[in-house]
Order: C-alpha cells, then structure tokens, then sequence
C-alpha cells in the first residue's frame, strides 16, 4: 500500500511552494516599480510584468490546451527574472522585504495589465483584416 500523496503530493507541494515565490516576486516588482530609485527603462518593465501578471486577461486563453497555460509557466518567470536583472541589488532587497511584511496586503490594479492584453489582440486583429483584405494567405 502507497502512503498518501507520494511522489504526486511532493511534486505538487513542490508547485505550490514556486507558485507562492513567483507572486512574492511579483509583488516585490510592483513595489519596485513604484520606487523613484529604479531606473526608468526598468520602472516600464516592472510594471508591464506586473500588469501583466495580475491581468485577468491572458495573451494565450487558457481555453486553449497546454499553449493556454505556458504564459504564466513561462512568460511571467520570464518577464519577473528579466525585470529583476534591471532594478538596482538595493532597491530590490528592500522591496521584497516589504512584499514579506505586508504579504496579500496590496494587490495591484489589474486593469492596466488587461488593457494592454486586449490591446495586443485588437492590434493582431487588426493586422489580420489587412492582410485579409490585401489576398495574403
């Protein structure tokens, strides 16, 4: 007879442990993004990570299978590893700090991240109809 969870129940625990990391990270990055210390160009990163991580629209729907869901396996570490490399070791440090003390406390506005989603998916639309409209296959 197997114990209960096994392997599945450590993997998964395994999972949730990145889960809670990742959106302590993210919330680091709101926090630093908000800080008048971190450069501009990474101020714009941050916060269209952060959008985009809070956005409850996703650029890939999670209607569609595996695909669906490889935005938030890979695009947001993605954006949160690089947004990182850009704020200063300093800033970051106190940010997390923060993040840690004040948990689930704040969470950001997640209407900028959606905005900029549907944006993109007008955009592609938009693109479509034109090369529709030219006879471009």
């Amino acid at each position: 007879m197997r114990k209960k969870g096994g392997r599945m129940g450590v993997a998964f625990g395994r999972l949730k442990g990145w889960a809670r990391r990742m959106k302590a990270e993210v919330h680091a990055l709101y926090l630093a993004y908000r800080d008048p210390r971190t450069p501009p160009h990474a101020r714009l990163f941050a916060a269209l990570v952060v959008a985009y991580a809070f956005s409850p629209i996703d650029l890939i729907p999670d209607a569609i299978p595996v695909l669906g869901h490889l935005d938030d396996v890979i695009l947001v570490p993605l954006g949160v590893a690089l947004a990182v490399r850009m704020i200063p070791p300093h800033v970051l440090a106190e940010c997390r700090k923060k993040a840690r003390e004040r948990g689930a406390e704040v969470r950001p506005a997640a209407w900028a991240g959606a905005a900029v989603v549907a944006a993109l998916w007008l955009l592609l639309l938009a693109l479509a109809a034109v090369l529709l409209a030219r006879g471009v296959p």
